[in-house]
């Protein structure tokens, strides 16, 4: 299972996303758009983004703020695109989280060399312990999103990959409900666990032999999930 990026634009001015889109679809990247603060949080949560190009200067929330707030509960990269070109907003930007800092107007071969560099950062955050997770016939390689077991290839939809690869990562943890839901979904998302609960299921058909006596994800009922490790 190999996935291409998923990038979202955080940007107000229409005819800026669709130059971006026209750049970045063509090379297999999965784009998504919202023309506001709130739709653009909104989005984050939904869309679970590998990526963020945030304009800060939006009509209703200011671009720094949603750098704090989606800092509180995600390390997913953000490159900020903005006509602020004031040393001040580059650093205070950077300072409450975000990766990078591109000026408006901006070259097409700069804005793909910044995308790359912030994907193969977040991808040596992912594995920082290990590139791989190997345990009985489960193997996940988290630099090529693929997820193998006995040898054969396993297709995950992309919140099933992300939910499989953050208790992968915390192998031997329990993993409580609400702490998947925010790292998955986000802080805004509906606390009921019921969208985990069948996510999980999905996963379970596909790597378990037998889902009700499972061998790698392990329920700790009424708390959460816990993967095996080793």
């Amino acid at each position: 299972m190999t996935t291409k990026a998923n990038i979202i634009i955080i940007e107000d001015e229409k005819n800026i996303c669709s130059f971006i889109e026209r750049i970045l679809e063509p090379q297999g990247y999965r784009i998504s758009s919202a023309y506001t603060g709130k739709e653009g949080l909104q989005l984050i949560t939904s869309a679970h983004p590998d990526v963020i190009l945030l304009d800060l200067g939006l009509p209703d929330i200011d671009g720094l703020e949603i750098i704090e707030r989606v800092r509180s509960w995600s390390n997913v990269p953000i490159i900020v695109i903005s006509a602020r070109t004031m040393e001040k907003s580059k650093v205070t930007a950077l300072d409450l989280g975000a990766d990078d800092y591109l000026t408006k107007p901006f070259g097409t071969a700069e804005l793909m060399a910044r995308i790359r560099t912030a994907l193969r950062h977040s991808q040596n955050r992912a594995s920082t312990q290990s590139s791989k997770y190997e345990v009985g016939d489960l193997l996940i390689d988290f630099e090529r999103r693929l997820v193998k077991m006995k040898d054969q290839e396993i297709h995950l939809t992309q919140i099933e990959y992300k939910l499989v690869s953050l208790l992968a990562q915390n192998a031997g943890k329990v993993m409580t409900y609400e702490s998947i839901i925010t790292k998955i979904w986000g802080p805004y998302a509906d606390s009921d666990n019921q969208i985990l609960r069948v996510n999980m299921a999905h996963i379970r058909r596909k790597l378990e032999e037998n889902p009700a006596e499972p061998k790698y994800i392990f329920t700790e009922i009424g708390v959460g999930y816990r993967m095996r490790e080793d």
